[in-house]
């Protein structure tokens, strides 16, 4: 009989320690660095269009806060990014450092037609997101990730993808 309790007792004590490991874990916003996340777990089923202003380019967010070691790490890269795609690509930073600031993003996500994208992201600093503003739906999204060319691969084949769009509405227009 103390042979059983014990046992139980055991079992109890390692679900909880499990647990407890997991809330820590999902708290600390802990996940593996430059792991790119497939779209369709993303965008959730969103399919609708982006603000009109974002579109004819895809679109970079990056869910950014101060305090973000990921963010800070990744920082240079978006900066590269910017400048290599200016007028290229619409970049929106949505900052979540403080609850006045995510209320700030809260509402350019809705006013961008982001508001999905903001809600099932706000908590995954340092993540950067490539969307599609014409559907809604996330590209390729990357989380801590400082390859340059993780970004430009996927950028130059939506802005490719964008530009034959373009060539054949003309074409058919004509």
């Amino acid at each position: 009989m103390k042979l059983l309790q014990a046992s139980s007792i055991l079992a109890i004590a390692a679900t909880l320690a499990a647990t407890t490991i997991s809330a820590i874990a999902a708290n600390q916003n802990i996940l593996p660095s430059a792991t790119n996340t497939p779209a369709t777990l993303i965008a959730q089923g969103e399919s609708t269009p982006l603000a009109k202003q974002l579109q004819g380019k895809p679109v970079v967010v990056d869910i950014y806060a101060s305090w973000c070691p990921g963010c800070k790490n990744i920082a240079p890269t978006l900066a590269q990014l910017r400048r290599q795609y200016a007028g290229k690509a619409n970049f929106v930073a949505l900052d979540v450092s403080d609850s006045k600031k995510m209320q700030a993003s809260m509402k350019t996500a809705a006013k961008l037609g982001l508001t999905s994208f903001f809600n099932a992201n706000k908590a995954q600093t340092a993540t950067i997101a490539i969307i599609d503003p014409a559907t809604g739906k996330v590209t390729q999204q990357f989380r801590n990730n400082a390859d340059l060319t993780a970004y430009t691969s996927i950028l130059n084949s939506s802005i490719a993808q964008m530009g034959s769009g373009d060539a054949m509405k003309k074409a058919l227009d004509k």
